[in-house]
């Protein structure tokens, strides 16, 4: 028998509490059921979007994880077992798993896939190959509509998303903005990225620096929702676009924030606002790969690692990626 390690969900996180709402336990490995794929994994991605799986909310994308339930998160690694032939042993596949050292999925549950195991850094199907790329690219060419030319902005710049969307923004000819927290950040955007403006949201006056934009911006991607919102909705251009992926300003409370202060602006501005998951487009993989890595392979797509070593310390990096700690992608090598 193999003895598995994983974190469970024991209570509702308070704030960002997480040592007080998941423990590490570990248990023995039961034989797979028909259909099922087993994955030892090597790394484990750390995404803000799981902060409201933990939540009792029930209005988003998926229900909320019953407490005393493996805690779930996107999975990198390799099949170790399989009862489905579509995935055999040896496989580099990536999917919806358990924050576990191995992984037990029905992949079509789960979302697995098999990825491509050429690549030089197979972490990469976290980062410019992964669902942060997926969602950044659907997100400024679709529902946010960004036209070549048109002000961008994209707020949370500097995590996994953000950072892609700016060099989406980019790579289709926008202009710019990104805002992030603190020097290092901004700088990053520009030196690494070529944003043409980064502001410092813990620094900066937002709207006024925002409102120096003749004729406004066109497109926000917005990460974060909240106050940051209502600074930029007077400030954008009529007819934009506000593609909403993340909402971390509320992700730590049961119950939904009030709406925007500014939300009269949507009429005088005659504004389109989307929200939209990950979900919404798993189907299209296919469709946005090979943009994606024809871009990467040209060095026009990439995203810095934040890796944290070992399964013990996953609380560590979730806290990393949460509380804007880190530049890029976090992720957590749970094995080699």
């Amino acid at each position: 028998m193999t003895t598995n390690r994983f974190w469970q969900l024991d209570h509702h996180p308070k704030g960002n509490d997480f040592a007080g709402a998941l423990s590490l336990r570990e248990e023995e490995l039961p034989p797979l059921a028909d259909g099922e794929v087993r994955v030892r994994t090597n790394w484990l991605s750390m995404d803000a979007g799981t902060r409201m799986w933990m939540s009792p909310r029930t209005d988003g994308y998926q229900p909320p994880l019953p407490l005393g339930s493996k805690m779930v998160g996107l999975v990198l690694g390799r099949v170790s077992e399989s009862r489905d032939p579509a995935y055999p042993v040896g496989a580099l596949v990536r999917g919806f798993g358990q924050w576990a050292e191995y992984a037990t999925m029905v992949p079509a549950l789960a979302g697995l896939e098999v990825v491509d195991d050429s690549i030089a850094d197979p972490r990469q199907h976290f980062g410019a190959l992964g669902m942060n790329a997926w969602t950044a690219y659907v997100g400024v060419k679709e529902v946010a509509a960004v036209k070549p030319g048109e002000w961008l902005v994209v707020s949370a710049a500097a995590g996994a998303t953000g950072s892609l969307a700016c060099q989406v923004g980019k790579n289709l000819g926008a202009k710019v903005i990104g805002i992030a927290g603190g020097p290092a950040k901004c700088k990053f955007l520009t030196e690494e990225l070529g944003v043409d403006i980064a502001l410092d949201y813990k620094a900066d006056d937002i709207e006024a620096r925002l409102g120096e934009i003749e004729g406004g911006v066109n497109a926000y991607f917005d990460n974060v929702g909240g106050p940051l919102l209502d600074a930029i909705l007077p400030n954008m251009a009529h007819y934009g676009r506000v593609a909403v992926c993340g909402m971390v300003a509320a992700y730590d409370n049961d119950a939904p924030l009030p709406g925007p202060a500014r939300f009269d602006q949507v009429l005088m501005r005659r504004l389109r606002i989307e929200g939209f998951f990950i979900p919404d487009f798993l189907h299209r993989g296919a469709e946005f790969l090979p943009v994606l890595r024809q871009w990467h392979d040209e060095g026009r797509l990439a995203v810095p690692l934040d890796e944290t070593q070992g399964l013990e310390n996953v609380l560590v990096a979730y806290d990393r990626m949460l509380t804007g700690k880190a530049i890029g992608k976090v992720i957590v090598r749970v094995a080699e």
